[in-house]
């Protein structure tokens, strides 16, 4: 193992809390690999970046020599999380958590190196608590403690139900710590409380606490840099500023090179697998001029690709950017959201909503004529569709071109 001092430098990087920075360094200089868990609740299959922040970070333990315990909380998706929530989440069906879980599972091996990943199942452990073990659970925390969250605390003042369940979901999660004896709990910011309650309880069963680490909420594709910082809301498939680590290689290429310029470094720091020294390196030689933002944001949405298709896929995906953007692609490209209420809409149609040609029937005519272009190829059939919830770029026009990124909602 590297030397504590360098691993610091390294498992820091991103880190928004750390509980207790001292005991971590005390850990790492013992000179064994720290027990690491994270735990998920899989209660979607769909996985997009924001998700795999916190994996990356896992990943990075992982890299380091450490073992890592990648909980899949099949109990605790059953009671629901109440996390960030203003009213009671609805109840999953074993048979709905394993079905995701599986999906889940795939995905998050896109990640993680899952030779080293020890997999297991909260239920392992939580099923056999009984009756008698969760009295004994909950006689470890009082209500006052539970309503200092701000999600409780928030729903208690405005006379909102907060079920009883509820309470539980933390204590169970927290007793995942004490069933592995975890040396530290990732998690994102969100779930401070709750890791923190797993420290609480190891203590509580005479066992050495563990340290809590979160990571960031990743914003979405459209955030900006204000004033010095970073705003938007965090990327979600609602929002539709999210990118899907299952999208096919060329949309998800797209999505990365249209962040923001002064945005990428975030996501490059939460993100990528460079170092720190390799990233700030770049950020200056673009500040002094020496290196294009282009080439930085190419380089990165390329390495983001690689990761969750191959090698092959993401150079395929560049350079059918790269010829799209020798017909003459500009710097900013206007954003256009247009309804559909049908899965998918006819690109006439689509094209007139958006302004991009006058009427459906014009719009039909640049169809015939090769005068429109869908993600770089041409599109001549008048019948050809775009897909609801997707993003297109679109070039409308031969001498007088016209362009747009093209959203169906």
């Amino acid at each position: 193992m590297i030397p504590a001092e360098r691993q610091m430098d390294i498992l820091c990087r991103g880190v928004v809390d750390l509980h207790v920075r001292a005991e971590l360094e005390e850990r790492l200089r013992e000179g064994r690999p720290l027990r690491v868990k994270a735990g998920f609740d899989p209660t979607r299959p769909d996985l997009h970046l924001g998700h795999t922040v916190l994996m990356q970070k896992m990943r990075q333990f992982q890299e380091l020599g450490h073992h890592i315990i990648f909980i899949v909380g099949d109990l605790t998706a059953m009671v629901g999380d109440p996390t960030g929530k203003s009213e009671s989440r609805p109840r999953l069906t074993r048979e709905e958590v394993m079905a995701a879980a599986e999906t889940y599972k795939a995905q998050a091996f896109k990640v993680l190196d899952q030779s080293k990943t020890e997999v297991r199942y909260n239920s392992e452990w939580l099923d056999e608590l009984g009756t008698v073990g969760m009295v004994e659970l909950g006689a470890k925390y009082t209500v006052a403690r539970m309503l200092e969250r701000d999600d409780f605390s928030k729903r208690y003042q405005a006379q909102r139900p907060i079920h009883v369940h509820e309470f539980l979901y933390p204590l169970l999660q927290g007793y995942d710590s004490v069933a592995i004896d975890s040396d530290i709990e990732l998690g994102g910011t969100d779930q401070l409380f709750n890791l923190l309650v797993g420290r609480d309880l190891m203590l509580r069963h005479g066992k050495r606490p563990q340290m809590v680490m979160t990571t960031p909420i990743l914003e979405g594709t459209d955030a900006r840099l204000v004033e010095g910082k970073i705003t938007g809301i965090k990327m979600s498939k609602s929002a539709g500023n999210y990118v899907g680590i299952s999208e096919p290689p060329f949309e998800m290429l797209q999505k990365l090179m249209l962040i923001d310029d002064l945005v990428i470094w975030r996501f490059m720091e939460l993100l990528s697998s460079r170092s720190n020294e390799d990233i700030v390196a770049l950020r200056e030689a673009v500040q002094r001029g020496e290196q294009s933002v282009i080439a930085v944001k190419e380089a990165f949405a390329e390495e983001i690709v690689t990761r969750f298709h191959d090698a092959e896929a993401a150079r395929a995906a560049l350079e059918r950017r790269r010829s799209v953007a020798a017909g003459g692609l500009p710097e900013n490209i206007d954003e256009i959201h247009v309804e559909s209420p049908q899965d998918t809409i006819l690109i006439g149609k689509a094209l007139s909503l958006a302004k991009l040609a006058p009427s459906t029937s014009e719009a039909m005519r640049l169809v015939k004529g090769g005068a429109v272009h869908v993600d770089g190829q041409v599109i001549k059939d008048e019948r050809h569709v775009l897909a609801k919830g997707k993003r297109y770029l679109i070039r409308v026009g031969s001498k007088n071109r016209r362009f747009a990124n093209l959203i169906i909602d």
